[in-house]
């Protein structure tokens, strides 16, 4: 069963049009463009939920639309809908609707609220475009857009310093973990084009020919060329920085730093939920059926290593959103580690808990919203025994914590008590150090226990002296607690397939979101329910929760031991980040005064010298072969044009002045027309030499206002000179033999002939052929009009930028006799107007609604 095409199409571009008239009917109706943002939203959850059956029959041959965009290089636009993209399109767009109503009483009185609720649905579209890309370009694209917008969001309160930190730390991080990604999809799509079997392609998944309905193809020829293992680490690496695992998880916490709103819609259900796509979307292409592949070992060990420093991190917050940013990266952890395990159990843990944790999460960050804009404060130690103040929020607190902490009957115990059985079981097959899989797997979840404890704690615990908060407005309380009726329903599904009863919906979604990364298909619906026994894996969540128990009058201890590890630089989450920053700073602050010293001929030394580097390089490495000599077949009238140029450039040396030195390099530039009148390209001889003559009269009038000599050069400044100017004319040579060898079957030129005239029989409309006679003036209007149309917005950017400086000359002059006098240079006055208003940076409390701790 295909899916619409219209639907995915119209799903995917209608949150960027709606990013694009968001400030136009923020104009209109204000605050209330939060309404207008959800409605966005809410049909492009619509238009998901309507494919749901065509999702769940997916074919991975099958894809719902396909354009192809460069189609000599196998690129195509491609968009795929299966079980996983749908959840995927479903969190991005469901939780949108939530969080968009609850902004719309979060972010009252907030300044720039119209590039809040443009970019929050710009990156809404970007996550869609992720979930149903099916090419790996369109994937990239879209992966980076959300960087790109989380950037936005994140440094959202522009003026304080913080805000300014994480959003660029999380740009950072995110973009070059995406880059590293990209060079695994390159790597794939080289390689598919080795194998006999398979032609180039960048399609993922949804054609008969894509990567993963050719998987054994293309594990086989990675693993021959030795590539197997170095793409599951570069696609490993952009997942780790999407997806904050250590030790790239550092930028999530600065990332709190955004309104709530963003940290509950991008940290907890959607943009880090990228990452764990990526490896669930990936894991039947680069998971062989072999005992224990370099996938587990690779990814298992990062997800559970992350999963268990990341919770230890937790315990040791002091603030509400920074608790949740390190859960938030534990979480994941456990996703990837799900994942990364080779069994049965693996694509069931990651599915689930995708689902799980974007549903608690999302609610325990709207949860810490609430309090932050009802009690003044994120600060743990000063929060306590709100349950009065805040009845309702203390009963979705209660269902979305036990559920973080994976107490059944809850909603995260399931797919936690999947990891472990996962973890078991591969350790039971294998042994030895495997045993390491499940013990840190349950080291880690007795931290993920302490800490969500903790965060109910604020509602159930003592209640410090003059604490007090209000109640939420409707629009802060039906988004969680629609969240946490829905974490409720998942447990209960748990509890009623006990007794052999099935809630709809659920069992048979999760079976095709499993599917989706599964190596074998599940065969009817996916069934979870409590245990009625003891097996091991029973007992390792009975343990995680004894172990926690007794640990948690001691959390204090812990707490303040954590505290006291992370202020030693070498274990502080980022103090390799900010020395590793600070000296690239200090590098570039050095290349700078190294490189621009004011001084044209250092300018001309590094960029060529950089250029000539590259190139030479490039050829070396490539392994590029110069084409034979086969003596010279030259004409006596070219000849005796070369040799004249040849003589013009030597004496240039020569020349006595500046003046000179121009008038005999010029005699090389009409040479060069003379060239191109011999070689019948008469067009090219009149452009050379109306550009020639044009620079001749330019340099001669420049040099007029200059001293007609600067006096000898010294020996070594000359020599440098020389291998400059030498190194520089091997490049040249060397180019021009390597791109003029090729002898292609087909040349261009045969095209352009055909091409350019208007054709014998035509329409109205002449879309095919060029419509002109000059061959050279249709390529440049016509078959490469962007080119064109580049290069004159160039020259005219520079014109205007000469015009400006011109204009600016006599008020700079003005503005240094001002100064020689001491008077102060007039200045146009500012019209009466509102400003923009003057935010500090916080530093205990949170007033008017701000998310600033």
């Amino acid at each position: 069963m295909q899916p619409s095409p219209v639907a995915l199409l119209a799903a995917l571009a209608l949150p960027f049009v709606g990013a694009a008239v968001a400030p136009l009917v923020y104009r209109v109706v204000g605050e209330r463009t939060a309404y207008f943002a959800a409605g966005v939203a809410a049909v492009t959850f619509l238009l998901l939920a309507g494919e749901y059956g065509a999702a769940v029959a997916a074919d991975p041959a099958v894809s719902g639309l396909t354009y192809q965009w460069v189609p000599t290089l196998g690129i195509s636009f491609t968009l795929y809908l299966d079980g996983l993209a749908l959840l995927v399109g479903f969190l991005a767009s469901g939780v949108g609707v939530l969080v968009f109503t609850y902004s719309g009483g979060y972010m009252h009185g907030e300044p720039g609220q119209a590039k809040y609720y443009a970019t929050l649905l710009a990156f809404m579209g970007s996550m869609v475009g992720v979930a149903l890309a099916a090419d790996l370009v369109a994937l990239f694209v879209f992966w980076e857009l959300t960087s790109v917008t989380s950037f936005i969001l994140i440094g959202h309160y522009q003026r304080t310093e913080a805000s300014g930190y994480g959003a660029r730390k999380s740009m950072l991080i995110t973009v070059s973990g995406g880059l590293f990604m990209l060079v695994g999809f390159l790597v794939l799509a080289f390689v598919s084009g080795q194998s006999p079997e398979l032609a180039r392609t960048f399609v993922l998944v949804g054609t008969s020919d894509s990567l993963i309905a050719n998987a054994e193809t293309v594990q086989t020829v990675l693993a021959e060329r030795g590539l197997l293992v170095p793409v599951i680490a570069l696609v490993a690496i952009g997942a780790m920085a999407k997806s904050a695992q250590v030790p790239l998880h550092i930028w999530l916490p600065n990332a709190m730093e955004a309104p709530t709103p963003v940290s509950a819609f991008l940290h907890s259900a959607t943009m880090v939920k990228a990452g764990v796509y990526l490896v669930g979307r990936t894991r039947p292409l680069l998971l062989p059926e072999t005992a224990v592949p370099a996938w587990t070992l690779v990814l298992a060990t990062i997800g559970l290593i992350s999963m268990s420093i990341t919770a230890m991190l937790a315990v040791g917050a002091t603030d509400i959103k920074e608790l949740l940013a390190y859960s938030t990266a534990s979480h994941l952890g456990l996703i990837i580690a799900g994942y990364g395990l080779a069994n049965e159990f693996g694509a069931e843990t990651g599915a689930f808990h995708i689902l799980n944790h974007a549903v608690f999460k999302a609610a325990l960050f709207m949860v810490a919203g609430i309090i932050a804009h009802e009690a003044g404060t994120r600060y743990i130690p000063d929060i306590g025994g709100l349950r009065r103040d805040l009845p309702v929020t203390a009963g979705i607190t209660a269902v979305a914590a036990l559920g973080m902490a994976g107490v059944p009957p809850f909603n995260g115990f399931y797919s936690k008590e999947l990891l472990f059985e996962a973890t078991y079981e591969i350790a039971h097959v294998e042994g030895g150090l495997f045993w390491l899989f499940p013990a840190v797997a349950v080291f880690g979840s007795v931290f993920t226990f302490l800490y969500s404890i903790r965060f109910l704690m604020l509602f159930f615990g003592e209640r410090p002296e003059g604490l007090h908060a209000h109640r939420p407005p409707l629009a802060m309380l039906v988004p969680p607690l629609t969240l946490a009726a829905i974490a409720v329903y998942v447990g209960v599904g748990g509890l009623t397939a006990t007794f052999g009863l099935k809630l709809p919906i659920v069992g048979g979604f999760l079976a095709a979101v499993v599917n989706s990364s599964g190596l074998h298909a599940l065969e009817g619906p996916f069934v979870y329910k409590m245990p009625t026994s003891f097996p091991p894996y029973f007992l390792m969540s009975l343990l995680t929760i004894g172990l926690g128990t007794i640990a948690y009058p001691f959390y204090g201890q812990l707490h303040r031991g954590i505290r006291r590890a992370r202020a030693v630089p070498p274990t502080s989450p980022n103090w390799y980040y900010d020395a590793g920053l600070s000296a690239a700073n200090g590098l570039s602050t050095a290349t700078d005064r190294l490189v621009h010293n004011g001084v044209f001929r250092r300018y001309a030394y590094t960029v060529l010298a950089g250029v000539c580097a590259l190139a030479l390089g490039g050829y070396v490495a490539a392994a590029v072969s110069l084409p034979g000599f086969e003596g010279f077949a030259v004409s006596a009238p070219l000849a005796v044009v070369l040799l004249t140029a040849v003589l013009g450039a030597v004496a240039v040396l020569r020349a006595p002045s500046h003046v000179a030195g121009v008038l005999t390099l010029s005699i090389l530039g009409f040479m060069m027309a003379l060239f191109f009148v011999l070689g019948d390209a008469p067009d090219l001889a009149l452009t050379q030499l109306v550009i020639e003559t044009l620079v001749l009269v330019l340099f001669l009038l420049v040099l007029d206002k200059l001293p007609s000599w600067y006096g000898d050069l010294a020996e070594r400044r000359a020599a440098a000179d020389a291998l400059l100017a030498g190194t520089v004319g091997v490049t040249v040579f060397v180019t021009v033999l390597v791109t003029t060898a090729a002898t292609p079957p087909d040349p261009i030129a045969d095209f352009f002939v055909e091409r350019a005239p208007v054709p014998a029989e035509h329409g109205l409309w002449i879309l095919d052929h060029g419509g002109g006679n000059n061959i050279v003036n249709v390529i440049l209007v016509d078959f490469r009009a962007f080119d064109t149309l580049g290069e004159i917005s160039v020259v005219a950017m520079a014109a205007l930028s000469v015009l400006t400086l011109v204009g600016l000359r006599g008020s700079g002059e003005e503005s240094a006799a001002a100064a020689a006098s001491g008077q102060e240079p007039e200045t146009e006055a500012v019209a009466d107007g509102p400003q923009e208003p003057d935010f500090d940076s916080g530093s205990g409390t949170v007033s008017d609604g701000g998310d600033r701790p």
